[in-house]
C-alpha cells in the first residue's frame, strides 16, 4: 500500500515522487529557520487582530512572482466561470507578497471577510469557526524559491491565491460563513472532522462541470500549477456527502479523488442543507460513518 504521507513530487507537474522530507522547504535549514521565525508571529495571536507586518526578501517577492505568471493561464483555461469573476477583483498583486493587512482591507471591503494570522496548522474548532465571524486563518510565510510551484504545506500564496478570491465575491464568502457557523454550533472531534472533510472536498478540493468539462473552484486547486494542468485526468466522482465523510485524502502530493457539483446554484444548495441544521446528531441522523471509520485527516497541499 502506499503511504500518502511520505510522497510529494519532485518536480512540477512530474509523476515522480520522493519523501516530504527531500523537499527543500523541509531540508534547507536556512529556509526552515526563516519559516519558523515568520510562523512564530502567529503564537498568542488573537483571532482578529491586526497581523504584523513582514518584510518579504527579494527572494521571496520573486518567488510571488513566478508563480503569480504560472497560475495565470492555467486559472483561464480550468477554473469555473465564478471563480474567474471573483479574480477580477480579488487581492492578488502581481509584483509581490501582499501584506495580511492590505489583503484584509480589501476583503472587508467586498465581503466583510479578514485574515487572521496563522502559523501553520489551526485546530478545527478555531480553523473553521472562525469563518461565522468573517475571519479566515492564514499564514504568511513564502514556500521554497527553490522550488515556487510546489509546496507540501500551505504558504501565503496558497491563502492569497485560493483562499483569496474566494473571499473577495459574497456567494463564496457566503459558504464560509456557513461552514463557520455549523462548526460554531458543535464541539466534539467527531462533528468537527465531519465539517472538515465536507470543506475538504468543496471549498479546498471542489469541482464543478461545465459544458461537460471540469472546472476547478476549489482554493487549493487554484492555487495548484500542477494539479490544474492535469484536472482533465483527475478521478473525479459525482457529489457525494457519504463519500466525502469516509474517504481518506491525500495530505502531501497530488488530491486523488475529486468531486463535482452540476453548478454552483446546486453546490450552494447542498451545503446549505447539509450545514444549517448541522449538529451533533447530524452523523447518526444522516447515517454517516463514525470519526473511527473515517480515512485519515489532512491538510491540502500545493503543486
Amino acid at each position: 500500500m502506499i503511504d500518502w504521507m511520505s510522497l510529494t513530487p519532485l518536480d512540477p507537474g512530474s509523476t515522480r515522487f520522493g519523501h516530504s522530507g527531500e523537499h527543500p522547504g523541509f531540508a534547507d535549514r536556512d529556509y526552515v529557520r526563516r519559516r519558523d521565525e515568520i510562523a512564530a508571529r502567529a503564537e498568542g495571536h488573537a483571532v482578529g487582530d491586526p497581523s504584523p507586518t513582514v518584510t518579504y526578501t527579494e527572494d521571496e517577492h520573486a518567488t510571488w512572482r513566478t508563480v503569480h505568471r504560472a497560475l495565470r493561464q492555467p486559472q483561464d483555461r480550468f477554473a469555473c466561470r465564478e471563480i474567474l469573476r471573483a479574480r477580477a477583483d480579488a487581492p492578488v498583486p502581481a509584483d509581490g507578497v501582499p501584506q495580511h493587512e492590505d489583503v484584509s482591507d480589501r476583503l472587508e471591503r467586498l465581503t466583510g471577510f479578514r485574515f487572521t494570522l496563522a502559523g501553520g496548522i489551526v485546530p478545527n474548532k478555531r480553523f473553521l469557526g472562525s469563518m461565522a465571524d468573517g475571519r479566515f486563518h492564514a499564514v504568511q510565510y513564502v514556500r521554497h524559491p527553490a522550488m515556487p510551484l510546489y509546496t507540501p504545506e500551505p504558504d501565503v500564496l496558497h491563502d492569497v491565491f485560493g483562499h483569496g478570491i474566494h473571499l473577495s465575491d459574497p456567494f463564496f464568502a457566503d459558504l464560509y460563513r456557513t461552514v463557520g457557523r455549523a462548526a460554531s454550533r458543535v464541539d466534539s472531534a467527531d462533528a468537527l472532522d465531519l465539517i472538515s472533510r465536507v470543506y475538504w472536498f468543496t471549498l479546498e478540493y471542489g469541482v464543478a462541470l461545465e459544458d461537460g468539462e471540469p472546472r476547478a473552484y476549489g482554493a487549493a486547486l487554484l492555487s495548484s500549477y500542477g494539479e490544474l494542468g492535469r484536472l482533465s485526468r483527475a478521478q473525479i466522482r459525482e457529489f457525494d456527502l457519504a463519500e466525502m465523510a469516509r474517504l481518506p485524502y491525500q495530505v502531501n502530493g497530488y488530491q486523488p479523488v475529486l468531486f463535482s457539483v452540476d453548478s454552483m446554484d446546486r453546490l450552494a444548495d447542498t451545503l446549505h442543507g447539509f450545514l444549517d441544521d448541522f449538529d451533533e446528531t447530524t452523523r447518526d441522523r444522516r447515517g454517516l460513518p463514525a470519526l473511527a471509520d473515517r480515512g485519515f485527516m489532512g491538510r491540502p497541499a500545493d503543486a
